[in-house]
């Protein structure tokens, strides 16, 4: 109890400590009465000590779930054997109290088992710094390395980022009543203690807070912490120069990372800054209205944009075009960038399929660089990066036939990696365990030494099968048997009726229901070299495999470039491959303030009704023509129900979006022009949670419009001024 009050007072104070005790990880004191009532376990008690414990098999099932929950859990693992056992003769055991220590410190914003996370959606962990009405942002995903920071003017655009990254945990200065502030009026109604520290925000987002020492977040603190990670001089280089806000949001969680988690960032080698004024304003209303991702509650993916638009065959991929699709860009040139590469993929359909049919066998770069930079990677990963390696050749070649300038500046950051490749070639096996420490890793040929060390320990085996069958024939005892058990080491085996044939030279070890064990001399002196020549091996392989990993990791900062660059081209070839599956058209970019889309169609709904029977049932979609601007400003829609308004009315703001993607749109002919910005006032919804009515709501959203939209906003309004009188409402429409 001494060593876990030390390893308690070494961890944050608002994290949960799983503590390892042979086979079990316990939790004592207010930790334990906690989890158990959180995860419905039995609460026990040991000399007055509250405790509870998960069995270590077990534990990422239940580690997941107090993650889900919002909390910090420290892992405290036995960083030696507890006892020397006959079948580890010499072992390197502990005598007493084993070592034991703090392996990872895990929270929802950087955990990194697979089970956890979802390979399209990125894992965010942001920080917040603000100044007055002007606030910091820093974003970071620890598990590709994604580092990114901007600066916001006014809670309405820190908010709208939040919702857009629907960040797994956010950071902030301890004490800071004006952030926190803002998080629980855009969250729930109320900020609640969850007994460890943790506040959690937001039923509605799935935000949870963590706090972290104001210092960290202050412009010198955290330019010094950023420059020492990027060993640079300065961060001008980064272009966050002007912008001290974000820099102490970026210092902050990067400080929050490496000294209160002790986690390793060493794979982050990348800053990227942005600017939200250089894409559309999508506010959660508009997210939510026009159905973007599956964030919606009870919304399919089937049923969204992202999933009618999503043909990507690799998890960067992936979560790129969640990417686009929640930020559309607002500059013309790169959009039309975007659109010659679908058109080249589209005028030729054999580099199409090829590109694709290569890509699919490309793995998660990102991830499994992320995992072996955090020690979190096994030799799966190792695999996995020697698969996708060995195609980027093939890549670079297909991909190299594309002439645009987008895809030229895309292909030349796919690098070259013969060497690593062959070394994992030559290195890892195939069939290669999970475990790190078991054996198995690497081939043999690959170091003289564990083939000498494996030399030895299947001639020792070969002995031992030797020796049984001399041993039967020595004693008559046809059905004796040389067993191994990793507590008791080799023995012989005789069953009870033998038991009278059993040699004078045969010292009994243990008996067992069907009959007796028996060690002799020369079996005991064979496991010694045996069990020796396997412990050396099995150290000696975890050193290899360090030594791989370090070579891959040599690589890293190149091997994240060719993995954007594969996400890239895998979204662009994803938008080549939905036009040319539903005959979409590329939009002109036009400079006039026009939006004339000729004969457009639901780019969601068309796709929903040929593959629902139900919905296909109704009829076929009736394409329909839209002009908006200049003289016509203003397009009033009336008719019955089910007439088809409001689905109307949202195509058009999708076709706007899809071509801001830099997608090629479902119609005959479209010339679009740039918005700064989309809004939607949609149906009849309350807010009981924050006391705001149907009615209350809908004013609210509309008051957003009117102070916010500019000549280049698209609005949609799909009934407004219904949740009121007549008159009122008329008034509140005109």
């Amino acid at each position: 109890m001494q060593q876990y009050q030390r390893v308690k007072r070494e961890i944050p104070p608002d994290a949960l400590l799983l503590f390892r005790l042979g086979d079990f990880y316990e939790l004592f004191f207010d930790d334990a009465k906690h989890v158990s009532a959180l995860l419905g376990l039995t609460l026990t008690q040991r000399n007055g000590t509250p405790m509870c414990g998960v069995p270590h098999h077990a534990s990422e099932s239940y580690i997941g779930r107090l993650l889900k929950a919002g909390k910090k859990v420290a892992i405290c693992d036995q960083m030696e054997e507890a006892l020397a056992s006959p079948a580890k003769p010499g072992g390197g055991a502990a005598k007493g109290i084993i070592k034991r220590d703090v392996t990872q410190i895990v929270t929802p914003g950087t955990v990194f088992a697979d089970r956890y996370l979802k390979a399209d959606v990125n894992n965010f962990l942001a920080a917040i710094s603000s100044a007055e009405s002007r606030f910091g942002l820093a974003f970071l995903d620890v598990t590709t390395g994604d580092f990114r920071l901007s600066e916001l003017e006014g809670s309405e655009a820190l908010v709208s980022e939040l919702q857009r990254l629907h960040p797994a945990e956010i950071v902030v200065p301890a004490e800071n009543q004006e952030i926190l502030s803002i998080l629980k009026g855009h969250g729930c109604p109320s900020t609640h203690s969850t007994g460890s520290g943790q506040a959690s925000l937001g039923a509605a987002f799935g935000w949870n807070i963590s706090f972290h020492d104001p210092w960290t977040f202050e412009f010198d603190t955290a330019y010094l912490t950023l420059r020492d990670h990027f060993k640079t001089q300065s961060l001008d280089g980064f272009g966050c120069r002007e912008m001290p806000l974000a820099v102490g949001a970026a210092g902050g969680v990067l400080h929050y990372v490496q000294n209160h988690l002790r986690r390793s960032l060493s794979h982050v080698h990348r800053l990227h800054t942005y600017e939200p004024s250089h894409c559309m304003a999508l506010d959660r209303v508009t997210h939510r209205n026009l159905d973007l991702t599956e964030h919606g509650p009870g919304v399919p993916r089937a049923h969204t944009l992202l999933g009618a638009l999503d043909r990507t065959v690799t998890s960067m991929g992936a979560r790129l075009m969640r990417e686009w699709v929640t930020r559309p860009l607002r500059h013309a040139e790169t959009i039309r960038q975007r659109q010659q590469v679908i058109a080249e993929f589209l005028a030729e359909a054999d580099l199409l399929f090829n590109a694709r049919e290569i890509l699919k066998e490309v793995k998660d770069l990102e991830r499994i660089m992320a995992r072996l930079a955090t020690g979190n990677g096994n030799a799966r990963d190792l695999l996995g990066l020697k698969c996708s390696l060995q195609k980027l050749p093939e890549v670079r070649n297909c991909l190299g036939k594309l002439r645009s300038p987008l895809a030229a500046a895309e292909h030349a950051k796919i690098g070259v990696f013969d060497e690593l490749a062959g070394l994992l070639e030559r290195a890892v096996h195939e069939e290669a365990p999970l475990a790190l420490k078991e054996g198995g890793l690497i081939k043999d040929g690959f170091s003289a030494e564990l083939d000498e060390l494996r030399s030895g320990a299947r001639s020792g085996k070969e002995w031992i099968a030797q020796l049984q069958q001399r041993e039967i024939e020595r004693t008559g005892i046809s059905s004796l048997k040389i067993r191994f058990t990793s507590v008791f080491g080799y023995f012989i085996e005789v069953t009870r009726s033998n038991l009278s044939k059993v040699p004078a030279d045969y010292h009994r070890k243990q008996t067992i229901a069907t009959g007796e064990r028996f060690i002799t001399p020369e079996l005991k002196e064979m496991e010694a070299r045996i069990l020796g020549a396997e412990e050396r091996m099995i150290k000696l392989e975890y050193d290899l495999f360090l030594q791989v990993r370090d070579c891959v990791m040599k690589h890293s900062a190149a091997i994240q470039e060719t993995a954007s660059a594969v996400a890239v081209f895998d979204s662009l070839a994803g938008l080549a491959t939905v036009a040319r599956e539903r005959g979409y058209v590329c939009p002109e970019i036009n400079d006039d303030g026009l939006i004339e889309i000729l004969e457009s169609r639901h780019p969601v709904l068309e796709q929903v009704m040929e593959s629902d029977p139900g919905v296909a049932a109704q009829g076929r979609f009736v394409p329909n023509d839209v002009r908006l601007g200049g003289d016509q400003q203003i397009i009033i829609i009336t008719g019955p129900n089910m007439a088809g308004k409001s689905t109307y009315i949202r195509q058009v703001a999708l076709l706007v979006l899809m071509a801001q993607i830099g997608s090629w749109v479902p119609a005959k002919k479209a010339s679009i022009c740039l918005v700064d910005r989309i809004f939607t006032r949609v149906g009849a919804n309350d807010d009981l949670a924050r006391g705001q009515s149907t009615f209350m709501v809908e004013m609210n959203e509309t008051a957003n419009i009117l102070n916010n939209a500019t000549a280049e906003s698209l609005v949609i309004l799909d009934e407004i001024g219904r949740g009121t009188s007549t008159y009122d409402g008329i008034s509140i429409a005109w």
